[in-house]
């Protein structure tokens, strides 16, 4: 783990502390346990976890070689919730354990909600009239009466689907297996032509894989619903953005919120940035701060579940990395 994680949850841990050696990584490519460094080829960690800290500060690459090098991981806990990235796989093929982060989930949530709210309620329309001083109406179809597409409904989908319903809206999601418990319909993947016709308002939180790889393409643009808002909080590659362009300039769909992108991160010449109709934000819908604190929690509990030899909690299966 990073230094700066072990630093917050070590008093929390203090009780587990006679059965723990931990290792943290203060810096790129160096190892630390009980203030002495310690030489990589000494680290053999059975647990790792990844943070988004560890990320955002660099210390990905050297967490990561430490996993790949040792014989003896058990178990990577990691801020990714979903796993398309190929060294999950190969984590995995190691006969390692994944736990996947749902601490984001109330904040991408969060972030869904609020594009989603201010599209529908013509907040631009009403601060152009106030900018003219020109007192008129701006009616619009009530949050209440729009009808929800959610494609996927793991931890994130679960939490826009609370929220979503709080405001009353239709919802239909999309998803393998069996009904989400809080939609009004569940249809699989191979349906979804069904519901663009009379969607307003499409989310993507699904997981990207050969399956839902450019699925919005021209064929689901053609079958949306004029006028609709798409917003994309899953991964870039969901979304043909060629197809995207046509789309929206044949107002197919009104609006698309992006927080992923085909590239990341996205060119400064990209056609993308400069469109009136769509909304940029840099894979960001997961910065809110109370992510960090929930997610050592859930690294907390799954610890002292690991170390009991209960079940873990958000433990992935093989064919989240494409694996039987």
């Amino acid at each position: 783990m990073s230094e700066a994680s072990h630093h917050r949850i070590r008093d929390r841990i203090a009780h587990l502390a006679p059965k723990l050696e931990i290792v943290t990584v203060p810096e790129l490519n160096r190892f630390v346990r009980n203030g002495v460094d310690l030489v990589a080829g000494d680290i053999a960690p059975e647990i790792v976890w990844n943070t988004q800290e560890a990320y955002m500060s660099g210390l990905l690459p050297t967490l990561m070689r430490a996993l790949l090098d040792s014989p003896n991981v058990r178990w990577l806990q990691t801020f990714n919730a979903g796993l398309d990235l190929p060294i999950f796989r190969r984590i995995m093929e190691k006969g390692v354990r994944i736990t996947k982060s749902s601490a984001q989930g109330v904040v991408i949530a969060e972030y869904v909600l609020a594009h989603a709210l201010s599209l529908i309620v013509p907040i631009d329309a009403q601060k152009a009239l106030q900018a003219r001083r020109e007192w008129g109406r701006t009616p619009y179809r009530e949050v209440s009466q729009t009808r929800w597409l959610l494609v996927g409904y793991g931890a994130i989908g679960e939490q826009i689907a609370q929220r979503a319903r709080a405001f009353g809206v239709d919802l239909t999601v999309v998803r393998r297996g069996s009904d989400a418990g809080l939609a009004h319909r569940t249809l699989p993947l191979s349906r979804i032509a069904e519901a663009l016709p009379d969607t307003d308002v499409v989310v993507l939180a699904c997981a990207l894989t050969d399956e839902t790889r450019d699925m919005c393409n021209d064929a689901f643009f053609a079958a949306l619903k004029p006028g609709a808002i798409l917003i994309n909080i899953g991964r870039g590659g969901l979304v043909d953005e060629d197809a995207l362009r046509r789309g929206l300039d044949a107002g197919r769909a009104a609006h698309a919120v992006l927080d992923v992108f085909q590239t990341e991160p996205l060119p400064e010449d990209h056609w993308i940035w400069s469109h009136a109709q769509i909304r940029v934000s840099a894979h960001t819908s997961n910065s809110g701060d109370g992510v960090q604190p929930r997610a050592d929690i859930q690294f907390i509990e799954n610890l002292e579940r690991y170390l009991a030899g209960e079940p873990l909690m958000n433990e992935a299966e093989r064919s989240e990395v494409g694996l039987a």
